[in-house]
């Protein structure tokens, strides 16, 4: 028996405290008793059952590529493990440790999306549509010419429950899906199974490249999705290795010794997996949105130096190059940018699907604004 398994086994009795409490905060939604707020603003919802590794922050660079330059957009997430409090809009720095590691990554890839981080959702939506400030440029006929977002993009939300997305996405590992797993702590749930009904699209992520249509089926069976409920299947695609500071770096890994891959997300496998195909490497493996001090800085130079050959190198994720940034001089670190990418689907587009509603929401809540 695994560690993992010992310790759930122990801590079943808290898992079924955890189950009355998630239950009973239902049960106060449900009644009524806990608000819900749907904002006067086209919103997408991005988040999971589980408590990380589901490929959240591609999906959002998906959803950002695809409608950032029609829409005026904006993104909020909590910014977790950020130094600062409340709510915190990026000034142009992407600062890691005020913005968090993801937040300030996305601002730095799409500096015409205004970025801010709150706790509380529907205050950091609140503080977006009060302050508007001039990002995009407005060029449609329902553009707003005052800088306020008609689009916002809400990161790990699913649980924030006070407020409801216009357009409510849930994403689940291939590798790690929801039916097989079991509320927290004795699995990785951070509610029940059920919640998946909330969702109006469930996105299966980091699938293998080349999907079996049975397996497909099997695992669409397996959901158990109601009809309204529309599926897609995505896959991790990487691009060419960027210097850490920014830039295409011109290196080959095949040609390497031996590579040190440098992680601190929750699932790092698809991406040891996509270095392995190329080049021998040896994986340093770090706890999810780890923040690197001088001494972690000083194992991976050891690490680099006692690896085999002459020709080596350190590759690692966007996400943790946010936290690298300004604390490896000398060392050869190299940064492996993965997008989203999706499995074609069954007379649906999820790209069709996502622009056409959004373009829909955001037609009908301006005609709405012109009524009232």
């Amino acid at each position: 028996m695994s560690p993992r398994k010992a310790i759930s086994y122990v801590l079943f009795p808290l898992t079924c405290w955890y189950a009355v409490g998630v239950a009973f905060r239902n049960m106060l939604f449900a009644l009524g008793l806990k608000k819900q707020e749907a904002p006067h603003i086209t919103t997408i919802g991005v988040g999971n059952l589980s408590t990380g590794g589901t490929g959240k922050t591609p999906m959002v660079e998906h959803l950002l590529s695809l409608l950032a330059d029609q829409h005026t957009t904006a993104m909020l997430s909590r910014g977790y493990k950020r130094r600062s409090k409340g709510y915190v809009e990026d000034d142009g720095t992407h600062n890691a440790a005020q913005l968090g590691d993801e937040p300030a990554m996305i601002a730095s890839k799409f500096p015409q999306v205004r970025v801010a981080v709150c706790e509380k959702r529907i205050e950091g939506v609140r503080r977006l549509m009060e302050n508007p400030a001039m990002t995009g440029i407005p060029d449609e006929s329902d553009q707003p010419d005052n800088g306020t977002p008609q689009l916002i993009i809400l990161d790990d939300v699913f649980q924030h429950r006070s407020i409801k997305p216009s357009i409510n996405i849930l994403l689940t590992d291939y590798s790690h899906p929801f039916y097989k797993d079991h509320i927290l702590p004795y699995g990785d749930l951070r509610e029940f199974k059920s919640a998946r009904y909330r969702a109006g699209i469930v996105v299966v992520t980091k699938c293998p490249a080349q999907l079996n249509p049975i397996e497909r089926h099997n695992i669409q069976q397996s959901l158990r999705l109601l009809n309204y409920q529309k599926v897609f299947f995505s896959y991790l695609k990487y691009g060419e290795l960027q210097h850490l500071e920014g830039g295409r770096a011109d290196i080959d890994l095949r040609r390497m010794d031996c590579v040190l891959a440098v992680t601190g997300i929750a699932h790092p496998e698809p991406m040891v997996a996509e270095l392995r195909r190329r080049c021998k490497v040896q994986h340093s493996s770090f706890a999810d949105h780890h923040d690197y001090s001088k001494r972690d800085i000083a194992h991976i130079r050891e690490t680099l130096n006692a690896l085999p050959g002459e020709r080596k190198a350190i590759v690692t994720t966007e996400k943790d190059a946010m936290r690298l940034r300004g604390k490896c001089d000398g060392l050869p670190v190299y940064v492996l940018p993965v997008e989203m990418a999706f499995h074609d689907g069954h007379n649906i587009n999820f790209d069709q699907v996502i622009e056409s509603t959004v373009r829909e929401n955001i037609s009908f809540l301006s005609k709405l604004s012109i009524w009232s």
